[in-house]
């Protein structure tokens, strides 16, 4: 890359300024958009299946929800539960051997709204092509996704060639500078000519935003997957980058998809909450009802095992996710729930209406009985 070549190479280290930590996790602190709303992908029964020695598994069972262009959906739920799953499927990232079934209609392709492909089903070329193009995805932890011999600024000018072919050195270079100055990287033609090892994991993060929004000149993908983006970073760090994502998606406009397994966090982000267990939604809704109402005794669990400072004490969930190779015949979670009864264990409950879209895989729904207590 031009500017790699005239700019000397620097070791310092990345600093951030610091920034008091907000760890309140009440449903008060929901940060809701006013953006218009039109379906941008649609999840029809989505189903992932993997091959395993013990046999095939489905990490991800008949999953359905609806994003919207500008909404921010959060994809909550233990490790097992099948949520990074479920986004490398959207990605076209599953591994070998793995099925898919369902539809995923995505109406993004391209920049602009028009007639809906079924993501699933779309041609490896053309799959290839709306991957980082119109659907962008970064991961959980930046130093094993970036390419820790490869400069950060020619990582990210790989992503825009892979799109775009013919531009020229400059005009490369001058979009990578872009990419990271929407990140907010301080310094960012010094940033572009480090090594992933020589900057602290809050700039590595941003690093993989630019990378992830170094789309068109101008334009940036519809949909941004983000897979627990903030796990690996302090609190403070993690406070920024939430901040980041916020502004991005109120300034480009992009749908957000945010997986995590941390309430709280979600709670500053998302207008959605979907609660998955077991490779299945158990709970969805608008995020206020989801956090101050909630309607299966899982989504309550991770509530009492969240810090919050109204509450000293946490409250894990007992027991673990069970094995995808020997799920219960009824409610997946029945073996660790203290609310359970007999007919838990009979068959599995369906999505009933809990409140205003808002719904719950719960047999105590079914009943008509009072919201889980906290």
């Amino acid at each position: 890359m031009g500017f790699l070549n005239r700019l000397p190479f620097t070791e310092n280290a990345a600093t951030e300024p610091p920034r008091s930590p907000n760890r309140f996790h009440r449903a008060a602190q929901i940060t809701s958009y006013d953006v218009p709303v039109t379906a941008l992908i649609e999840l029809r029964g989505l189903s992932v299946e993997i091959p395993t020695p013990a046999g095939w598994i489905r990490p991800v069972n008949d999953v359905s929800f609806t994003l919207g262009a500008g909404e921010s959906l959060g994809l909550v739920g233990e490790s097992g539960s099948g949520k990074s799953m479920l986004a490398l499927a959207l990605m076209g990232l599953l591994p070998p051997g793995a099925r898919v079934g369902g539809e995923a209609l995505f109406s993004g392709v391209n920049g602009a709204a028009g007639p809906r492909v079924n993501l699933l089903s779309l041609p490896e070329r053309e799959r290839i092509a709306v991957r980082g193009r119109d659907i962008a995805m970064i991961f959980q932890e930046p130093m094993t996704a970036l390419n820790p011999v490869i400069r950060v600024g020619a990582q990210i000018a790989e992503a825009i060639r892979a799109h775009h072919a013919g531009l020229s050195r400059e005009e490369v270079d001058r979009r990578v500078l872009v990419a990271l100055e929407r990140a907010a990287v301080p310094e960012p033609a010094m940033r572009a000519r480090q090594y992933p090892h020589q900057l602290s994991g809050g700039l590595r993060q941003r690093a993989m935003i630019a990378m992830a929004l170094a789309g068109d000149n101008g334009k940036v993908p519809r949909l941004l997957i983000a897979d627990e983006p903030t796990t690996a970073l302090d609190v403070t760090v993690q406070k920024q980058i939430l901040e980041l994502l916020a502004r991005l998606r109120r300034e480009l406009g992009l749908a957000l998809l945010f997986i995590t397994h941390d309430l709280g966090v979600v709670a500053q982000v998302a207008d959605r909450i979907a609660v998955t267990y077991a490779g299945r939604i158990v709970e969805e809704g608008p995020a206020r009802e989801v956090l101050e109402r909630s309607r299966h005794p899982y989504t309550a669990g991770l509530l009492r095992a969240s810090p919050q400072l109204v509450r000293q004490k946490l409250e894990p969930i007992p027991g673990a996710v069970p094995s995808l190779t020997a799920l219960p015949p009824g409610c997946a979670f029945e073996p660790r729930c203290q609310l359970r009864v007999a007919e838990c264990a009979l068959a599995l409950p369906e999505l009933r209406e809990a409140g205003p879209e808002h719904r719950a895989r719960c047999i105590l729904v079914a009943e008509n009985r009072s919201e889980v207590a906290k």
